[in-house]
């Protein structure tokens, strides 16, 4: 018998989202890890709210939302449409969800905290996750993340906007047509006016610049999971200085552990460096017209040709965060608030991986 096409509505519903989530959804796994974590944050959530009040959006189910975002591509706040959104942050069937502006506002708080950093220790800390990780053998890079600023908001320093060295402005609107052919730019003498934190950088000859961030990862070459992040002003020395703050911590043990790395990092202070803290620099050779710090006791082990070829790894997980989480431009301003977006979409590429690598028997 063939169904009729007429659409009835009842007059209670009682639907139970627990049941509409089917029992082997990737987010099943992750959602167990992400809400150990922010159990584990509890002490960090209270220091940031003022004990009196009106009671704010939970910072967990904050948290749960933006890593929604970052899974699913979503630069929108509002996800209170989908059943498994609702789920997967904490929101029930009947619960009215909050405004889009009311979001952003209590995201600010979590902002101004190092909370990003925070939960992705938490998530590596986790006994299950632990063991996943090596503590001998890392890879390290960084990448360009765009500013959310347009190159026409680059202003001379020591003059008023218009002055010296900006292009005629041809037409009105705040938006005009403008010719920077001929006008010499650097970040000495200028600086963006919506973003000042992002700096002018190209990435090689013959590239247009552009204001940038530069977000660099550590990564445990095991499984390929990032174990710290961070990111600094867009400039020639900013990889190597954040390379060495982030190996530190994990040389101090008394056997030496390896980095890997590409050719950028190929300098003979940064490999001095390295040394001196006991950690084998497994770093490709640059020999393009000059000799290379990379000698013969280090290349003749086979453990550096394996290093040389896990360490390309960490693009795959640039490539996610950029892609995926939509940080190839990022939609905030201040080196603050980009970083701490970028630490904690590092943690979301491990929420990803995790619940394949679990469920391989070790």
């Amino acid at each position: 018998m063939r169904g009729g096409d007429g659409q009835t509505g009842e007059l209670f519903s009682y639907v139970d989202l627990e049941a509409r989530v089917r029992r082997d959804h990737p987010l099943r796994r992750i959602r167990a890890i992400v809400n150990e974590a922010l159990s584990a944050l509890e002490r960090e959530f209270a220091a940031l709210y003022s004990p009196i009040g009106r009671p704010s959006i939970p910072p967990e189910k904050l948290l749960r939302a933006m890593l929604l975002q970052a899974f699913y591509s979503i630069r929108s706040e509002r996800l209170e449409y989908d059943l498994l959104f609702r789920w997967f942050v904490g929101i029930g069937v009947d619960d009215a969800a909050w405004d889009h502006s009311v979001f952003s506002k209590n995201r600010d708080r979590l902002l101004e905290g190092d909370i990003a950093a925070k939960f992705l220790a938490a998530v590596l800390a986790q006994p299950k996750v632990k063991k996943l990780l090596s503590t001998d053998h890392f890879s390290v890079d960084g990448t360009l993340i765009e500013a959310w600023a347009s190159m026409k908001s680059v202003k001379p320093k020591d003059g008023p906007s218009g002055g010296h060295g900006e292009p005629p402005a041809e037409g009105g609107g705040r938006n005009a047509e403008a010719d920077f052919h001929g006008h010499k730019r650097s970040n000495d003498t200028h600086a963006s006016t919506t973003d000042p934190d992002a700096r002018l950088y190209r990435k090689g000859r013959g590239k247009e610049a552009k204001l940038c961030f530069m977000g660099h990862g550590l990564m445990e070459n095991r499984h390929g999971l990032l174990v710290d992040a961070c990111l600094t002003f867009a400039d020639g020395h900013a990889e190597r200085v954040a390379a060495l703050h982030m190996i530190e911590p994990r040389a101090e043990r008394p056997q030496a552990i390896t980095l890997g790395a590409d050719k950028a990092y190929d300098a003979q202070d940064f490999i001095n460096e390295l040394r001196s803290m006991k950690v084998t620099p497994h770093v490709a050779q640059n020999t393009s017209g000059r000799s290379s710090a990379i000698d013969g006791r280090t290349t003749r082990h086979g453990g550096y040709a394996v290093s040389q070829r896990i360490r390309k790894r960490i693009e795959e997980a640039f490539g996610w965060i950029k892609t995926v989480a939509g940080q190839a431009k990022t939609k905030l301003r201040g080196r603050d608030r980009v970083g701490w977006a970028f630490t904690f979409n590092a943690a979301a590429y491990n929420l990803v991986r995790l619940p394949k690598l679990l469920a391989v028997p070790t």
